[in-house]
């Protein structure tokens, strides 16, 4: 066994306790929180709602329908308000709210809370003018540039139900969230700056509205400055609009089931699935897990890296911190541009507090070399968390030594586009952490493991299950309520089934070991088998296609599709790249598989099932495992060699 192995088995069984000077300005030092929960879990979660603020009390804290909840029913609030107005009222006008960072070097701004108040008064008078109503949706497709956050919170202030579409996805995928969320309004930008390179965002917009009779207007911010069409009597620009537009809008009173957002994640078929969330149980849950697992003060600079086109960033970089009046960093580009330095650079550039990434992110740090974040000034930071996937101990420790200089408490969250926030995390001041556990759940939380006849499992490895309503969970799939109770609830009465397995140490803490289903974390990001698989039969050439996950050292996970081709063609190297290229416009650059094999057959059983473990099993160079009901076993024989010949 290597030395390197060997550290590696130790650190899996090291325990972190937080640092006492840490612990002792913390905002939870105590255990009370988790006591206090269990003996009153509505009441725990009131306490919580109550430091926001409402327009209305509520009636009830919980109606519980299985499998649908209503929470805080009655109360009406207004996100936008709980997330500007109160601080400027406190005379809190003056923080800085958001920092942003461009890709381009020096392309910097600092908006505070009365500034931001304004530009979203100002916003939500444009959407107004342009006929958005109350329940109207809109979709939005930006860049990271802080104009999401103000076109977020002017959809919540006039009750307006905002869809963020990532901008890296393509212009069939924002085609399909516009259709199925029937918006009627697109905002976009010129382009957006990833890497030195301009993402033509406006351009897939009008290929996207091209198919699309729904859309109204189209409002355009500029960001690059590159010349783009503009379709006269539905394409508007942003300053200009912006230019017109008073500063004050009185906010709308939402019902806090009232819906905020609809956020598209990838399913087991090829069509995404909207998730809805409502204001004030998302809202409460948001802020009490960025308060608390952040232990965010005041003088905080709290930096989550996720782009606001994931649920983490509507989560962690604008709902939950601005609620809470802190001040979040928000930042354009790549970690590795113009240098593999950037994001350490930026920390000592603005003082970064508290910093919130992905294990894809701290496996690429650890391959560039200590010396990177060597070169900056990283003394500020105070706390390290992570998200997106389980962190493996390698990374943890890297993290923990290289970037918090072994002084920064870790956190490493659990949770999902469909929680809305953090579930399964630690507390910093109170939970002695373990390299690659995501410790314990959330106070409030009520999370365990089942095995698949619904039976606990106190310590092993099993389904992960969460047993009662929580705030931010999502109340449907938008247009499909029987899909929500299908994919989440079927598995075991009244038991929310989020889709991964783990496994529970006898302390109690849990090993999140990743998805059972066929949706994959490609570097933090959740892609449906089924999806690329569409794509790939989408291609003229392709008569069928399967996909599976390999581990990959960076991303955790990897694509490998193999694909079947119609009868005459030939597999060459040019088709191969065409493909990849092909499902990367159908899907976005995310989904571009890493392998394509070309095969004449896939491996069927008798009743014609493509054995996907069988190609895992390939292409993870593994063993083959039992093939005694395949149709043909001399198939799995063939495309093994093949794949290794690839390989090789």
């Amino acid at each position: 066994m290597t030395t390197d192995r060997i550290e590696t088995l130790l650190d899996e069984q090291r325990r972190f306790a937080p640092p006492a000077a840490f612990s002792a300005a913390a905002l939870v030092r105590d255990l009370t929180p988790y006591e206090r929960a269990r003996q009153d879990r509505e009441g725990y979660w009131a306490d919580w709602a109550r430091q926001l603020e409402w327009m209305r009390p509520w009636d009830r804290v919980l109606e519980w329908t299985p499998p649908h909840a209503k929470w805080f029913v009655g109360g009406k609030l207004n996100a936008s308000v709980n997330c500007l107005d109160r601080h400027v009222r406190a005379g809190n006008g003056g923080r800085t709210a958001l920092i942003w960072e461009g890709e381009p070097p020096g392309d910097e701004r600092r908006i505070t809370y009365a500034e931001l108040h304004a530009d979203v008064n100002r916003f939500a008078n444009v959407l107004k003018g342009l006929g958005v109503r109350r329940g109207d949706r809109v979709a939005i497709y930006l860049p990271m540039v802080p104009e999401v956050a103000v076109a977020m919170l002017a959809c919540a202030r006039i009750g307006a139900v905002h869809t963020v579409v990532f901008g890296g996805f393509s212009a069939e995928s924002l085609r399909d969230r516009i259709d199925d969320a029937k918006a009627k309004v697109v905002v976009t930008a010129d382009g957006g700056y990833r890497r030195g390179a301009v993402v033509p965002l406006k351009q897939n917009a009008d290929e996207a509205i091209a198919a699309t009779p729904g859309i109204e207007h189209v409002v355009v911010l500029r960001r690059t400055g590159q010349p783009v069409p503009m379709r006269a009597g539905r394409d508007r620009w942003w300053d200009d609009l912006m230019a017109g537009a008073a500063a004050d809008c009185p906010p709308e009173p939402m019902d806090a089931e009232d819906p905020l957002y609809i956020l598209y994640t990838s399913g087991t078929t090829g069509k995404p699935k909207g998730i809805l969330h409502t204001t004030g149980g998302y809202l409460t849950h948001v802020y009490a897990t960025t308060k608390w697992v952040f232990d965010l003060k005041d003088s905080d600079v709290f930096w989550c890296t996720a782009d606001v086109g994931w649920v983490t960033g509507h989560s962690y970089v604008v709902y939950g911190p601005l609620a809470l009046g802190v001040t979040a960093l928000m930042y354009e580009g790549a970690p590795d541009h113009p240098g593999k330095d950037r994001f350490w650079a930026i920390c000592a550039k603005h003082g970064v507090t508290v910093f919130y990434t992905a294990p894809t992110a701290i496996r690429a740090f650890m391959k560039w070399g200590p010396e990177l974040p060597a070169r900056h000034d990283l003394s500020r930071l105070r706390l390290l968390g992570s998200v997106g996937e389980p962190i493996n101990p390698e990374a943890w420790m890297w993290y923990h030594r290289t970037i918090g200089g072994g002084r920064c408490p870790i956190v490493d969250t659990w949770w999902q586009t469909e929680t809305g926030g953090i579930m399964i995390t630690p507390l910093p001041g109170v939970t002695t952490t373990r390299p690659g556990s995501a410790t314990i759940a959330f106070p409030g939380i009520e999370a365990t493991l089942l095995d698949g006849e619904g039976r606990e499992v106190q310590v092993g490895g099993g389904y992960l299950a969460i047993t009662s309503p929580w705030p931010g969970m999502l109340r449907t799939i938008w247009g499909d309520d029987e899909r929500y109770r299908q994919v989440y609830w079927s598995k075991w009465p009244q038991t929310y089934f989020p889709g991964d397995g783990a496994k529970r140490e006898d302390d109690g803490y849990f090993w999140i070991l990743g998805r059972v289903d066929d949706v994959l974390n490609v570097a933090g990001h959740r892609i449906g088998t089924m999806e690329v698989e569409s794509a790939l039969v989408d291609h003229p050439a392709v008569a069928e296609a399967a996909v599976v996950g390999k581990s990959h050292e960076l991303k955790g996970q990897a694509l490998a599709a193999f694909v079947t081709l119609k009868e005459g063609l030939q597999a060459t190297e040019p088709l191969r790249e065409e493909l990849k290229q092909h499902v990367a416009k159908k899907i976005g650059a995310l989904a571009r598989p890493d392998d394509i094999l070309f095969s004449a057959d896939l491996p069927k059983t008798r009743s014609g099932k493509i054995m996907r473990r069988l190609l895992k099993d390939i292409a993870e160079g593994r063993a083959l495992g039992d093939t005694t009901t395949l149709a043909d076993p001399a198939v799995v024989a063939r495309l093994k060699d093949q794949y290794e010949a690839q390989e090789s």
